[in-house]
């Protein structure tokens, strides 16, 4: 019975940590700067105050506080609908302040869904966020047993405040998973399903770190020199992303030159696929492939071959190319070699210069 004298301390102990972990996120999100055009705390101050009571009331107490403190991160619009995050997947969080907003951006939307409005979309719905150009889907609705998931995390708390512009529900997680690491690799921070234009679902969020890093790649490149063919690859990434939106390895060939960066959208992305394989292949692992070898790229119909140069090196060529950088830069995702001019495709003879 020794232990049962303590059971006042968990709780307490929790309180402290909550109340630091709020410290230390209100602080680093009242050094961000402001929007004028949001509503001002003054003219909110009675609802923000009724909302807040009643998240304090069903536990949430960090996002009760936040709303108080700074609730332009939550309100940016006359209709609001907040999904308030748990203390506890906020307490120890050690994102950055503008990766808090951002997480906090994407658990609030401009439009009133009350659990009633929730109940009446079919699953597939979207609707928008306050973080820009990102959605969140209903994954899971059944109006019988009143049940909603959004991007599979259950709504657990329906209707906790419910009054004028103002909807708050509570949510058994976040939406998303954010690790500050990824966002320095290139990673898209904020893993949103993809929507289409009538806010339907297409696709289900892809875990980014499973796919290849984009935009490490074209960091890389620029660094070394691959300027153009860093640009060329940057200007058609949208269109490579759209079908190939899992691609979880590459190998990008790099020309030192490539003067088709001003060329029509349409030759240009297939010259730059033209450059790419869908899948990792060493240097090592391409000198141990057969002459004349053919490697697929992500430009349908158009392969590359292995050759030999016939020479006493035998050195490695590819579409009789030399690889005169092999290796350049590799991870786990993508390698990057570097060749001494662009491929030549075979309805356009002069794409090397």
């Amino acid at each position: 019975m020794a232990c049962s004298s303590n059971w006042w301390r968990a709780p307490v102990y929790f309180t402290v940590s909550v109340l630091l972990a709020f410290l230390a996120i209100s602080t680093a999100l009242r050094s961000l700067p402001r929007d004028n055009s949001l509503p001002t705390k003054t003219t909110i101050a009675p609802l923000l105050l009724d909302a807040s009571s009643a998240l304090r009331k069903s536990g949430f107490n960090i996002i009760a506080t936040l709303l108080q403190i700074t609730p332009e991160i939550f309100i940016s619009s006359p209709h609001s609908t907040i999904f308030a995050i748990p203390d506890s997947s906020i307490a120890n969080a050690s994102h950055t302040s503008w990766l808090l907003k951002h997480l906090f951006q994407y658990h609030a939307s401009p439009l009133q869904l009350s659990m009633k409005d929730l109940l009446k979309k079919h699953r597939g719905s979207c609707f928008p966020t306050l973080f820009h150009g990102k959605n969140v889907a209903l994954t899971k609705v059944d109006e019988k047993e009143r049940v909603v998931e959004i991007n599979h995390v259950l709504v657990s708390h329906p209707d906790i405040f419910l009054n004028g512009p103002l909807t708050i529900h509570g949510v058994l997680g976040p939406f998303t998973s954010m690790d500050p690491r990824y966002v320095n690799q290139g990673w898209d921070h904020i893993q949103a399903p993809i929507c289409d234009s009538n806010l339907s679902l297409v696709s289900e969020a892809i875990d980014t770190k499973n796919v290849v890093e984009w935009t490490h790649v074209i960091r890389l490149l620029s660094s070394k020199g691959f300027v153009s063919f860093a640009i060329g690859l940057n200007s058609v990434l949208d269109g490579i992303l759209y079908d190939k939106m899992k691609l979880n390895s590459v190998t990008v060939f790099a020309p030192p030159e490539f003067s088709f960066v001003a060329s029509a959208s349409s030759l240009l992305e297939k010259i730059v696929r033209f450059h790419i394989l869908p899948r990792k292949l060493t240097y090592m692992e391409l000198a141990s492939l057969p002459a004349n070898a053919t490697l697929s790229t992500l430009a349908p119909d158009h392969d590359l071959e292995i050759s030999k140069a016939v020479n006493i090196t035998q050195e490695l060529m590819i579409n009789q190319v030399k690889i005169v950088a092999p290796n350049m830069f590799e991870s786990k995702k993508f390698v990057i070699h570097g060749i001494s001019q662009a491929f030549k495709l075979d309805e356009l003879p002069n794409t090397s210069r």
